[in-house]
């Protein structure tokens, strides 16, 4: 028996946005269907909003995402502050999603197209656990961890 997972992610109005900046940096391809495909009248504020969306590509890549209904301001759902103090990560969010590549090559160029807009918390770096670790909060308030694979 297999198994697998696939980070979904809450959005207030932004999940369409959100899943094409993903599909840039990771490739592959997107799935979306709007709250109008499955009967919301079209004339009904948020119809157009994302029920289902997913970005799915040949290395293994996957993300879900929809839209909240009812809610805008485009904010990912949870915590809205990750930083890094006294040597230690500080966060209000219950997740984090992860990310290893092969190589520090690899990781770099998905770390440089995730940090179009983003914070950095932590720049990647070799790190005591890998020849590659950084920590940035995307421009849709997702937090993500970007690491190379230990040898």
């Amino acid at each position: 028996m297999t198994i697998q997972t696939t980070t979904h992610l809450n959005f207030r109005g932004d999940a369409r946005a959100a899943l094409s900046f993903y599909q840039s940096v990771f490739g592959g391809n997107t799935a979306i269907r709007t709250y109008a495909d499955f009967g919301m009248p079209q004339d009904l504020p948020g119809a157009d909003n994302v029920v289902f969306g997913l970005v799915a590509s040949d290395n293994g890549f996957r993300v879900m995402a929809y839209d909240i209904p009812g809610e805008t301001g485009g904010t990912i759902t949870g915590g809205t502050s990750t930083h890094r103090e006294n040597n230690t990560t500080l966060t209000d969010q219950a997740v984090f999603v992860s990310i290893n590549a092969d190589t520090l090559d690899e990781a770099q160029g998905y770390w440089d197209k995730l940090a179009d807009g983003a914070t950095v918390v932590e720049p990647l770096a070799a790190s005591a656990w890998s020849a590659g670790f950084g920590m940035l909060t995307d421009r849709f308030g997702v937090t993500w961890s970007v690491g190379v694979t230990a040898a």
